[in-house]
């Protein structure tokens, strides 16, 4: 009897084992989460990468920054019912602006949410406002004065900015004349004056006010408006955009052709030390003999390469896309190719290659380019740039921001929009 209970004992034992693995076999297989991906914005986007316009009828937003508590600041370069900056918020943290708020009666460029202030450019300045512990402004009235008294000649005169960790205020002074050139010579000015307050980018504190243009020094020379301008906190170096020279078959037919005024010269993307000398106005460079070439105003011909003693850029863009913002990739939300690599929004278009309005991504490796830069987001012209006259353009992108989550902003200062691109 003892062994006729074991061996039913063991039946048992092993029908609900039996049981149970059929139970688990069974069961449904948990599915990795399917990615959803959103665009009904014009704008054209990488694979995997979500769009939105999160605002609009802006005015001229220019440069973007986003607090560490999510509100997003735009500079604009004209009032709007009497305000330049915007303030968008998202109180409830739903994923929608449900704020809008505006202050400062200057206009300007340059804006930066950075430690316990924000800091904002006009035209001949630079100033910030004191935030609290919430990461808002404490008053919008009655900003702090760091630089005041920077040239502006009406062209070319945004003040576009970047700060280190050691409160090092670096303002981008562009050149009001496109290639220093004496109007009644046609040649260009021997030495070129304009160097001597403009066509570079000049250092301060930032945490002193009152700083007049003598109390800077002149950190790189020879850059004749560099837009766009960051400080990269991986390889603790300031890198700029530069908007290169134009009107060389229109001053010199007889050494460039059309075409050539279409290609020539170069978009750069340098990173500078101080005292360094990128060129202009007695040089530009070429971007398809990738060299730097004596400009026509001191001697050149189109062929004649520049003596030594200046640097080349990192990147050589194709010519008149006018990059306008550059942006250092920290975040943790788009893929890792993307880890540390530079977006650059570009404003203008190139007539030869017919693209341009589009935010290009450049990787980087070990602080240096590492591979082709590529278009990560296009169309803000929203029609097809090869045939113009089958659209009017709708925006033009400029600014760039990245929010504490890892996305990335862009706002135009054409169409006044500002989109969120998310992974």
């Amino acid at each position: 009897m003892k062994l006729i209970r074991i061996t039913k004992n063991l039946f048992l034992i092993g029908a609900a084992i039996t049981f149970t693995s059929f139970f688990v076999g069974c069961k449904s297989e948990t599915k990795p989460a399917v990615k959803t991906v959103s665009n009904e914005t014009i704008l054209k986007a990488q694979d995997g990468f979500s769009v939105e316009e999160i605002a609009k009828d802006l005015g001229a937003v220019r440069h973007l920054t986003i607090s560490k508590n999510g509100d997003i600041y735009a500079n604009r370069s004209a009032l709007k019912d009497g305000k330049a900056i915007v303030l968008l918020k998202d109180t409830d943290k739903d994923g929608t602006i449900d704020e809008q708020h505006y202050f400062a009666d200057v206009p300007g460029t340059g804006i930066l949410a950075k430690d316990n202030y924000l800091y904002a450019s006009s035209n001949s300045g630079v100033f910030r406002y004191k935030m609290n512990a919430n990461h808002e402004v404490i008053d919008t009235n009655t900003p702090e004065k760091i630089v005041d008294g920077l040239i502006d000649m009406g062209m070319d005169n945004a003040k576009p900015f970047a700060i280190d960790d050691e409160d090092n205020l670096y303002v981008t002074i562009g050149s009001w004349n496109d290639a220093c050139r004496d109007n009644d010579t046609g040649t260009g000015m021997m030495p070129c004056v304009i160097l001597d307050s403009a066509a570079g980018i000049w250092k301060f504190k930032a945490d002193q006010l009152n700083q007049s243009f003598a109390d800077g020094s002149r950190y790189v020379t020879g850059i004749k408006n560099a837009v766009g301008i960051a400080w990269n906190f991986k390889t603790n170096s300031l890198f700029a955009t530069d908007h290169g020279r134009g009107g060389l078959h229109n001053f010199y037919p007889e050494l460039y052709t059309e075409k050539q005024d279409g290609e020539l010269p170069a978009e750069n993307l340098y990173e500078l030390k101080e005292g360094d000398n990128a060129g202009w106005p007695k040089t530009y460079y070429d971007p398809i003999k990738n060299k730097r070439m004596l400009a026509p105003e001191y001697g050149g011909d189109g062929e004649q390469t520049s003596e030594e003693g200046f640097i080349n850029p990192l990147v050589a863009f194709p010519a008149h896309l006018g990059p306008n913002d550059l942006l250092f990739y920290t975040g943790d939300m788009f893929p890792e190719k993307y880890k540390n690599g530079a977006f650059i929004a570009f404003h203008n278009q190139s007539p030869e290659l017919k693209k341009g309005f589009f935010v290009a991504f450049v990787p980087f490796k070990n602080g240096k380019p590492s591979g082709e830069w590529e278009i990560f987001l296009d169309n803000f012209a929203g029609f097809d740039l090869a045939n113009p006259e089958d659209g009017t353009l709708l925006h033009r992108p400029c600014g760039l921001a990245q929010g504490p989550d890892g996305a990335l902003y862009v706002c135009d200062d054409f169409g006044g929009s500002i989109f969120k691109i998310t992974y």
